[in-house]
């Protein structure tokens, strides 16, 4: 089992760069991956609909406008990641902000 760390100011980072502020936390996630992304983040994906992507530094932030429940996108980098919706990040980044 792998794991992404990621430390306090890389955090609050993720959470300033979201390029997709005009929607809801719960839909946006930040695919935090180890490793390189891709510089083309559709050439590894299927399944694409009316979901919209965009690369970050080190992770691929994900707009799902109606949900994950019933998505059919599916990201080869998510294999070597970890996604969370962006309520969640600014919760870790706030916690993180405090230690």
């Amino acid at each position: 089992m792998g794991v992404i760390v990621r430390t306090a100011a890389e955090i609050a980072d993720t959470l300033a760069r979201n390029p997709f502020t005009n929607s809801p936390g719960n839909p946006v996630m930040a695919l935090f991956v180890d490793g390189v992304l891709p510089t083309v983040p559709l050439d590894h994906v299927t399944g694409l609909k009316n979901e919209q992507m965009q690369l970050g530094k080190r992770e691929l932030f994900v707009l799902y406008p109606d949900g994950m429940a019933h998505t059919r996108l599916r990201i080869s980098h998510a294999k070597s990641g970890t996604a969370r919706n962006m309520n969640t990040v600014a919760k870790l980044a706030e916690i993180a902000a405090v230690m």
